[in-house]
């Protein structure tokens, strides 16, 4: 009988004892507590999210407790949320943070944590009903968009698109009150947190007026505004339309050209009395690439160009995205920067330089620079104008396939391996930038509301050069000194 051989088991080696003892990581940041929440984001991704910021030197609570400061959640769902947070009812809920997982992201690409933003805030925004009420919930809103916080979540879309639409059809026709009446209900709506399902849900609201409220109740009862659809099959508003789509082609410009009969870009183009300027000879020449959407990450992208020109002519300059991306938006139709550099007066000679660097890039198809006009004896201005006297300049730039994360955000079909994209570059002196950065970040409605807010209730005047005190404005004037507000 054949007996296999005995092999002797080997024994492994144990490892020192000091290796089971987890390993104690830096604690950099004493003030904040983190406590990541599980629902949504399930255990191996929560205990892998733990170790990351532990990693970072953050301190992460296991136990939601009171002396946790800033809360983590996937969850997108607010109300069931916090109502899960009042039930654990820390004592410190009101002073929470309660963040989206965009404000942990942030922090840990920083290695920091980062500043609490308006987009990484999951609001309460819906308050606590009476028991058996089945009413929507209307909390106190302002009627200044300044005053409203407003996120990139829109529950009442079908209502603002259609005054989306009114509002423009008003504008081409120079009718400002309509207008900006439809602008500022769009607005309102848009903040809410929940959507309106009757028109009875709307009597606290602001800026809805009798028309407002008849669009509304038209499309709640047939889905649809009749006004609106009216509109859309109007030619004029249709041509219009088409012709302000082109870059540098304004109202005016649309209206004269409807007015002489022209209805499409072939006759526009076809038409030699008709002398296109720069802007708008670009226009049609980059119009599909220029009229589609810019993406997050094209944005990124671009960010990265323009720091990388900034840099080579000064490394200590300052540069920010601004526009609907600062804002947390997905998509934008353009891309905005401020660039300025940390010693006044240095900003001058900045975009001049940027240019050339583009230009040696081999990535400017269109560049117009408008010099600095901006003069502190000229202000305060009591007359809004659209444009700020800052140094500027629209561009359009190449953007390569391979310079952007995941492709580029492109027509079907299109294989070029680039796009066209509009970059606007403007440029404060240092001790104005602060205006500027707030004046360019938008939205237009909440900049707007913002000067209104500063002037009725603040009895001063804003815009994006300086705050002044209107108080003081007049006895100022007679003295030549103006009181600036920090």
């Amino acid at each position: 009988m054949f007996h296999a051989p005995i092999v002797p088991r080997v024994r492994k080696r144990s490892r020192p004892a000091e290796a089971d003892v987890p390993r104690r990581e830096e604690v950099k940041f004493e003030d904040v507590r983190l406590y990541l929440v599980e629902r949504k984001m399930g255990r191996s991704r929560r205990s892998f999210l733990t170790q990351l910021a532990k990693s970072k030197g953050f301190i992460v609570e296991d136990v939601l407790s009171d002396e946790v400061t800033h809360v983590v959640s996937e969850d997108s769902h607010a109300s069931s949320l916090w109502k899960w947070l009042k039930e654990c009812a820390p004592k410190n809920l009101k002073n929470l943070n309660v963040l989206d997982i965009s404000w942990f992201t942030d922090s840990m690409r920083e290695g920091r944590p980062v500043a609490v933003e308006t987009r990484h805030l999951i609001q309460d925004n819906l308050p606590t009903l009476p028991e058996g009420s089945t009413s929507t919930p209307v909390t106190t809103v302002s009627q200044y968009a300044c005053q409203r916080r407003t996120t990139t979540e829109n529950h009442n879309k079908i209502f603002t698109d259609a005054f989306e639409v009114l509002a423009e059809s008003y504008e081409f026709s120079e009718m400002e009150g309509p207008c900006l009446a439809f602008r500022r209900a769009a607005s309102v709506l848009k903040s809410l947190p929940w959507a309106v399902r009757c028109l009875g849900a709307t009597q606290d609201l602001p800026c809805l007026g009798e028309h407002t409220k008849a669009v509304m109740e038209e499309v709640l009862q047939c889905g649809r505004s009749f006004e609106v659809e009216k509109i859309l099959s109007d030619e004029r508003y249709q041509t219009l339309k088409l012709f302000t789509s082109v870059f540098g082609v304004g109202p005016k410009t649309a209206e004269k050209w409807y007015r002489r009969g022209l209805r499409s870009f072939t006759e526009i183009l076809a038409d030699r009395s008709i002398h296109l300027n720069r802007m708008q000879q670009n226009g049609f020449l980059h119009y599909g690439d220029i009229t589609r959407a810019v993406s997050k990450a094209e944005a990124r992208s671009l960010r990265t160009i323009i720091d990388e020109a900034v840099r080579a002519i000064t490394p200590a300059a300052i540069l920010a995205l601004t526009g609907g991306f600062r804002r947390g938006k997905e998509f934008g139709h353009d891309v905005d920067f401020i660039v300025t550099t940390p010693e006044l007066g240095k900003e001058k000679s900045l975009l001049p330089n940027i240019i050339n660097g583009l230009k040696k890039q081999g990535i400017l198809l269109f560049c117009d620079y408008q010099a600095s006009t901006f003069d502190m004896a000229k202000l305060p201005s009591y007359r809004f104008e659209a444009m700020d006297h800052f140094a500027k300049c629209f561009l359009i730039l190449r953007l390569e396939a391979s310079q952007v994360e995941g492709g580029l955000h492109s027509a079907e079909g299109d294989s070029r391996g680039w796009r066209a994209v509009r970059v606007d570059l403007v440029s404060p002196p240092v001790d104005r930038y602060a205006f500027a950065l707030l004046g360019w970040t938008g939205s237009r409605q909440f900049e707007r509301d913002l000067r209104r807010f500063a002037r009725v209730k603040q009895q001063m005047i804003l815009d994006n050069h300086c705050l002044y005190d209107k108080t003081k404005v007049s006895a100022a004037l007679d003295s030549q000194q103006l009181e600036l507000i920090p």
